[in-house]
């Protein structure tokens, strides 16, 4: 009997605007210092998207560097799936506008909206239409511009968050040694407006009073998230590795969902996985929620530090409240 096809990742790619937005910066704008943010955080600057740009340019020089690294070309793509809740506009999808800057043809491209789980969401949506058969090669983006929806005047979510875009291929593959070993969703919408953008939706339409309020802009409790983040982001951790058979001491890598470092610690010490084995840029570019991931994927493959064989194990969780984990061997 044939074995069951698999997806593995063959080629990453990433992109951040060239914009720095610095802790410093930051002082200079709201009541806060670059010792509270780094204390609490380990976010020393983010990167913010230039006027002109939209998701789909952060997402198109992500995309085309992951081809590159491929050696595809976008007509060999089968599908494309984009995580993102800062799209281009509320429609069509930001995927819709990928494909047509990449010249992808009319395959399926469609969104995801999981927040800072969405690069996980799309991997795993893209891995279960390989593994069935539907696709051999599907783009998967995670991008935002969180930036724009943003109130500079909230020292609790502006010194979080900044802007970027990351990109991973993944292909068929019978080889059983490599590929997507396990993926974990999860959501829980107890803590749903913990973690918002109240206004803009069919339950609070935008108007002139709701904008004055910053009801368009992410509002957040950050202690209701912190206290479910360590505990969720393990456990599905757990899960991914119980599913496909493995112990924590044979992950070679953690690429986590960069939201605090704090929160990171914290999740190391429950796995019993020494900090020095996950892939932290935080301080460079603050929460890039979905574009978080992919953008850390592709810094260590690129800087070395990934192997042939390498065990890799992903996990995020950001608003509804979703979060996921995906274990991969490169």
């Amino acid at each position: 009997m044939a074995m069951e096809a698999r997806s593995r990742i063959v080629g990453t790619g990433a992109y951040t605007p060239a914009q720095v937005l610095s802790n410093t910066d930051l002082e200079r704008l709201v009541d806060t210092s670059d010792a509270w943010i780094t204390e609490r955080t380990g976010i020393k600057e983010r990167r913010i998207a230039a006027p002109e740009q939209a998701a789909s340019d952060l997402a198109l020089h992500a995309a085309q560097r992951a081809l590159e690294r491929a050696g595809l070309s976008a007509t060999d793509l089968d599908m494309i799936i984009v995580g993102t809740i800062s799209a281009d506009m509320p429609l069509p999808a930001c995927a819709a506008f990928l494909q047509k800057k990449l010249g992808a043809g009319p395959i399926p491209a469609f969104d995801v909206a999981a927040a800072c789980a969405g690069f996980l969401y799309a991997l795993s949506i893209g891995d279960h239409f390989i593994r069935g058969g539907t696709c051999r090669r599907v783009l998967v983006v995670g991008v935002e511009l969180l930036s724009r929806v943003l109130n500079y005047e909230d020292r609790a979510t502006c010194v979080l968050f900044g802007d970027g875009a990351g990109a991973a291929i993944l292909e068929a593959t019978d080889d059983p040694r490599r590929g997507v070993l396990s993926t974990k969703l999860y959501t829980d919408a107890t803590l749903a407006e913990s973690l918002c953008i109240p206004a803009g939706g069919s339950r609070e339409p935008l108007s002139a009073a709701g904008i004055a309020q910053h009801r368009d802009k992410v509002h957040m409790n950050g202690s209701d998230i912190f206290k479910v983040a360590v505990k969720n982001l393990s456990q599905a951790s757990r899960s991914a590795l119980d599913a496909a058979g493995m112990t924590a001491s044979e992950v070679t890598w953690v690429v986590p969902h960069q939201a605090n470092l704090r929160i990171l610690d914290q999740v190391a010490h429950r796995l019993d996985i020494p900090l020095s084995r996950f892939v932290i840029n935080i301080e460079r570019y603050g929460n890039t929620s979905s574009a978080s991931i992919p953008i850390a994927l592709d810094e260590a493959w690129r800087e070395g530090r990934f192997k042939t064989g390498d065990t890799v194990l992903m996990c995020a969780l950001g608003a509804g409240i979703s979060w996921a984990s995906a274990l991969v061997r490169l």
